[in-house]
């Protein structure tokens, strides 16, 4: 799946396991979830969801922040045997998941720049730029991102949810590439078998273009009517 499909499946996915999570407790970790978390956690997961893509020299997640992207990309692809490969697998969800939980659990400071650093991939992928001004468009990126980081950490965003996220961002991606031709390795890498291989459609395909992203758009739509506490549009009398 193509990049923005990638985001929005994040977005929809942790609007759609807010329900699940609420008022439950997972190895010590209670979900109290607002408004905040509700945001923060769509824009996380949305991030989340492109970062199996990192061995990948073109693709968004690599591309973001420059020279420090690409940097990690490339060991990224050594490391995990190039693209679609191990960063596609159970185990790198499950290490990314308790990397940024411990980070969480940590420091508040390194649990901050970690989430600028997402919702700022989020929206690179989600297309919020401008492809006739690339500098432009980082630096407008950058605002925008450092504003929505700033506003979730004075309004005291509980982020001890952030190793679920991620993982589950990762876990949506794998999907999203499950249901395109080329499969992915989920237990590499003691087997490396893809699943879902010629199973489904084409990347940046009509079916994506014109079905998939129409429907993942129209879902956070819904499940923002649904979680948001929106006010009475009609005033008593």
């Amino acid at each position: 799946m193509m990049g923005h499909s990638h985001a929005l499946s994040g977005v929809v996915g942790w609007m759609a396991v807010v329900p699940l999570l609420q008022g439950t407790e997972f190895f010590g970790v209670g979900f109290d979830l607002g408004s905040g978390e509700i945001i923060a956690g769509g824009l996380v997961c949305a991030g989340a969801a492109l970062l199996p893509d990192i061995d990948h020299k073109s693709a968004t997640v690599t591309n973001t922040y420059g020279v420090v992207t690409r940097t990690l990309g490339a060991l990224f692809n050594w490391l995990f045997g190039g693209h679609r490969n191990g960063t596609h697998s159970l185990l790198f969800a499950l290490l990314m998941g308790a990397l940024t939980q411990a980070l969480a659990l940590w420091s508040d400071l390194a649990v901050q720049i970690f989430v600028f650093l997402l919702i700022g991939i989020a929206f690179n992928g989600l297309g919020f730029g401008m492809d006739k001004n690339k500098t432009a468009a980082e630096v407008i990126n950058a605002l925008v991102t450092a504003g929505i980081t700033l506003a979730l950490f004075t309004n005291d965003v509980n982020y001890t949810w952030m190793g679920l996220a991620v993982a589950f961002g990762c876990l949506l991606h794998f999907i999203g590439d499950m249901v395109t031709e080329m499969g992915v390795p989920l237990l590499w890498p003691f087997w490396k078998y893809r699943f879902g291989q010629n199973m489904g459609f084409k990347t940046d395909s009509k079916i994506e273009r014109k079905v998939v992203t129409p429907l993942l758009t129209i879902g956070i739509i819904l499940y923002s009517v649904y979680l948001f506490p929106w006010p009475e549009l009609i005033p008593e009398s």
